[in-house]
């Protein structure tokens, strides 16, 4: 099934998506007599016991003549999981971690084929489609990044990965938005990302259930990759491609590493990291290194106000966010202390 979160009349509800349009889980919920909840937090909370709920109330939905669903073009639809308990991400292509290293002239760091690392990102600025407003220091270097995440249906601590595909109650295009000029200002600190990731990250349009893609997926001695199709496209332009099955840590090792000696909560989010070719920050490195091999020069790409870009991942749908700049002028570079 396909869940969505969306915005009708200004309340915020739950939905699944059918042939008839939109249901709206918690009205249909008690029609049919089930104690569903009609939100996604609380439906990932109970996801066990409501998830066989939703597919037999949508399953009667769908067969019932007389029964409509709301278009979809008639809500505003928000992240899948508009309120998620945390959200970290992962760096699980080694492609991507490979290029962007080599662009910069350093060796692949061997650590990474050991053991999968994340860090966290801020689960209170999640967004779904639509416009995406930005501050000026933003836009020094506004970069996309391609990308999956996954949401926790069900908790746990010390998951074993052989265990931990279970544990997974949806996948979601992910656009994990990074201001690239106060990114690498902050990075020389070694304390990790902070103020250059923590103020959007886009989520959408679906939570798509595992089900959807059993037969897309690949089976490995530490747990399951996928075969879909990855690609993003800025301003009408297809800029990236890649595709899941090449993520060299699977998100059942992610899920093991990240619940070590840790409690995971249903409502987490982890994302997959950026897919080989998925952002300008590898891209602009790729073509300027062999531009300047050449003797010429690449000029960097990044956002700009008013662009559009847009993230695909096959059978998990599409997602396009527009970049707005604030109106009002602020620079956290500019607020330096010189000793």
């Amino acid at each position: 099934m396909k869940f969505v979160s969306y915005l009708f009349d200004g309340q915020e509800y739950a939905g699944i998506i059918t042939t008839k349009g939109i249901l709206e889980v918690g009205m249909w919920a008690k029609r049919y007599c089930y104690n569903v909840p009609g939100n996604m937090k609380e439906l990932l909370e109970s996801w066990e016991s409501s998830y066989p709920a939703c597919k037999e109330i949508a399953d009667r939905f769908e067969k019932e003549e007389h029964t409509i669903g709301i278009p979809v073009e008639n809500v505003k639809l928000l992240s899948p999981v508009p309120h998620p308990t945390s959200c970290r991400d992962g760096y699980a292509f080694r492609q991507h971690v490979a290029a962007a290293r080599k662009n910069r002239g350093v060796e692949m760091i061997p650590e990474f084929d050991e053991y999968p690392v994340f860090y966290f990102t801020n689960h209170n600025a999640v967004f779904g489609e639509g416009e995406i407003e930005v501050e000026e220091d933003h836009l020094l270097g506004l970069d996309f990044e391609l990308e999956c995440a996954i949401v926790l249906g069900k908790g746990g601590k010390n998951i074993p990965s052989a265990e931990a595909d279970s544990y997974i109650a949806g996948f979601m295009v992910m656009n994990d938005l990074s201001a690239r000029t106060l990114q690498m200002e902050e990075m020389k600190l070694n304390l990790g990302p902070a103020k250059g990731k923590d103020f959007a990250t886009t989520f959408g349009p679906y939570l798509v259930t595992p089900d959807e893609l059993a037969e897309t997926a690949i089976l490995t001695p530490f747990g399951l990759t996928y075969n879909l199709a990855m690609r993003a496209v800025h301003n009408g332009k297809q800029v990236s491609s890649g595709n899941m099955k090449d993520m060299n840590w699977t998100f059942a090792e992610l899920i093991e590493r990240a619940s070590y000696g840790v409690q995971l909560l249903p409502g987490d989010i982890i994302g997959s990291g950026t897919v080989g070719t998925g952002c300008y920050l590898e891209l602009n490195g790729t073509h300027t290194r062999e531009a300047k091999e050449k003797g010429n020069l690449f000029s960097p790409v990044w956002l700009q106000p008013d662009d559009s870009i847009e993230l695909e991942i096959e059978r998990l749908g599409l997602l396009i966010n527009t970049i707005k700049k604030a109106e009002i002028k602020r620079s956290i570079l500019a607020k330096k202390k010189m000793q």
